[in-house]
């Protein structure tokens, strides 16, 4: 936020000394125009300035139109709002209401129109929208140093998370709350935002940055998590087969932080399903429930690991040097 006020104030100080030197009246509508037009990432600012300028042009005509007929009365500003505002809504151009009114009130002030006056308009229109898409592009804050940060804790939750999971197979009355699991997924979608913006900032869009794939597989990789820990729930009892799946729990916490897909615990999933199916069967029904948890979370291991395999970065993306 303390960024955008720097970049307003310095929109509208440029916006107003430039109308001033050039004789556009009053200069002070262009700083206004200039605020309204200061938005928080490039792609934005461009698409609320052309839309800002468009629906200004469409009030200016439609204002100039309906003062001719009817006069310059108060009631009048009422029939333009009235017929106006749903037009620019229907189009999309919404957003661009204040700026028009901005616009079409100094026509009202002026009590006529002529090619002067929209002229004046026009360049206010292009001072104050200018400035602020110049300042847009000029600058924006660099997301890439939180992005790594939302990453690395991400990562670090995400090892906690399989580590106490690992804890609770080998000892089933370990209690634990749950709080990395919250934490989590809040980490998830602030990192969802920045990604976004670092997206929206980019000047060209070919070879998108790798960050909203990445924390799209850790949101449905974390939805993953939530139902191995409802599988979990309904171990009560320490089992040989609950130490290997603790033993693979413990391998995706390390593994966690790679950044390409390797496929080491995918080859250790699939020989514990072998391992599974070649068990003789259940000899009393808390053994089958026990068992029966164990196999449903190592299904959701694995597709915890297809949802890696498809979204991870591959090895040649990693030695070019993108951004994970």
């Amino acid at each position: 936020m303390g960024i955008r006020v720097i970049k307003t104030a310095l929109a509208a100080i440029a916006a107003i000394y430039t109308a001033y030197y050039i004789g556009l009246q009053p200069p002070l509508s262009a700083g206004i125009l200039a605020i309204l037009g200061v938005e928080v990432t490039r792609k934005k600012g461009l698409q609320s300035a052309f839309n800002r300028f468009l629906a200004s042009v469409l009030g200016l005509f439609f204002a100039s139109l309906i003062f001719t007929l009817l006069g310059f009365h108060y009631w009048v500003l009422a029939i333009f709002i009235l017929t106006t505002f749903p037009v620019l809504a229907r189009v999309q151009l919404k957003e661009g209401v204040l700026t028009s009114c901005v616009i079409v009130f100094h026509l009202f002030d002026h009590n006529r129109v002529d090619v002067e006056i929209i002229g004046n308009e026009i360049m206010l229109l292009l001072v104050g929208l200018g400035w602020a898409t110049i300042i847009n592009l000029v600058y924006m804050p660099k997301e890439e140093e939180a992005l790594l940060a939302r990453r690395a804790e991400v990562e670090r939750l995400f090892s906690a998370i399989f580590r106490e999971m690992a804890r609770t197979l080998r000892d089933p009355s370990h209690v634990w709350d749950g709080g990395e699991l919250l934490t989590a997924h809040r980490s998830i979608e602030a990192g969802t935002g920045v990604s976004v913006r670092h997206l929206e900032n980019r000047l060209t869009w070919n070879n998108a940055p790798y960050w909203p794939t990445y924390f799209e597989m850790r949101r449905q990789q974390l939805e993953t998590i939530q139902q191995m820990l409802a599988e979990l729930a309904l171990v009560y009892e320490r089992w040989p087969q609950g130490e290997l799946i603790a033993e693979l729990l413990e391998g995706l916490s390390d593994d966690v932080k790679a950044e390409v897909y390797v496929g080491v615990a995918e080859q250790r999933v699939f020989a514990l399903m072998g391992s599974f199916r070649q068990m003789e069967l259940p000899k009393t029904r808390e053994e089958f429930e026990i068992r029966a948890a164990l196999l449903t979370l190592l299904h959701e291991v694995d597709r915890y690991l297809v949802i890696a395999k498809r979204l991870k970065k591959k090895p040649e993306e990693a030695a070019t040097g993108e951004s994970a």
